[in-house]
């Protein structure tokens, strides 16, 4: 089974795609999805407290900041803006697949786990994941 979610972002920021994941996945297997472009991740991260957002998206932000700030004058794939090198470093350290297996129509996560798109690029995009179910 296979099929491409689309997410909608609003700039840089983690976007929970869990319930719309859990809506389609069936039987038992191992639930493999992928995100396909270069300025994006894929996380497996705490999904109850919101903080926990906040924060990793101002690590990565101190971590890997946007070309107009001095410590990145050394980038030189600047002319798509000042978050797009930034977005390819990040994306390049974070996951961009997720392998989650699937028991008895359910997502095995922890208490605490959601699946997030991590989006690097301040402006709007729809970035879609292809997910892919291997069943038993």
């Amino acid at each position: 089974m296979q099929t491409t979610f689309t997410i909608a972002t609003r700039g840089q920021g983690l976007y929970e795609f869990t319930h719309d994941v859990s809506e389609w996945v069936t039987g038992t297997g191992l639930l493999t999805l992928f995100v396909r472009h270069t300025s994006a991740s894929l996380l497996i991260q705490e999904n109850a407290d919101p903080e926990v957002k906040t924060d990793l998206k101002a690590f990565f932000a101190r971590l890997v900041p946007p070309t107009t700030d001095p410590s990145m004058s050394y980038l030189t794939h600047t002319y798509e803006g000042p978050d797009d090198m930034p977005g390819h470093i990040k994306a390049a350290m974070m996951p961009v697949s997720l392998s989650i297996p699937v028991s008895n129509g359910k997502l095995a996560l922890g208490t605490w786990q959601g699946i997030y798109l991590f989006e690097h690029r301040d402006a709007p995009h729809h970035r879609s994941v292809v997910a892919h179910l291997l069943r038993d």
